[in-house]
């Protein structure tokens, strides 16, 4: 389990990390793929640590497929998400300030399912995530991607 701890510049005191998720939309548009953690319940986008030797690009596509058994293609950035001033830590002590990179990915094979990180997995429209117990780091990466917006968000 994981909580976020935010103070000014507080990324120093831990250390850095490479991450990523995926916004996966239903066919409509409208809805978006979100798993719950095994570790904690909560609810998230797709994704994980960037291991060495593998893209960014390479690690969201390797991410999705271990969590829910699809194989998907990235298709845009949708924001860079590293702020100095929020971090996560682990009930093992372990403290990271994540530099996550959040993609539109598309589905090109499989149907969603479950694994050993993952104990549930749905479709869930802006309104159906407002009430969810979604992680707190990834609700503005979902607000980013219903935006739209052609460039990547910086954050």
């Amino acid at each position: 389990m994981a909580r976020l701890e935010h103070g000014e510049r507080i990324g120093k005191t831990a250390a850095l990390h490479v991450g990523c998720a995926a916004v996966i939309f239903d066919a409509t548009g409208e809805k978006i793929l979100l798993t719950r953690r095994a570790d904690n319940g909560a609810w998230c986008l797709p994704g994980g640590g960037m291991e060495a030797g593998e893209s960014a690009e390479e690690a969201c596509v390797r991410e999705v497929w271990e969590e829910t058994g699809l194989t998907v293609t990235v298709t845009r950035l949708i924001g860079v998400y590293s702020s100095p001033h929020r971090i996560t830590v682990y009930n093992n002590g372990n403290r990271f300030q994540f530099m996550s990179l959040a993609f539109e990915a598309r589905i090109v094979a499989g149907t969603p399912g479950l694994s050993d990180e993952v104990t549930a997995v749905g479709f869930f429209t802006r309104s159906e995530i407002t009430a969810i117990n979604l992680m707190e780091n990834h609700r503005e990466r979902v607000a980013d991607a219903y935006a739209r917006q052609a460039a990547a968000f910086i954050r």
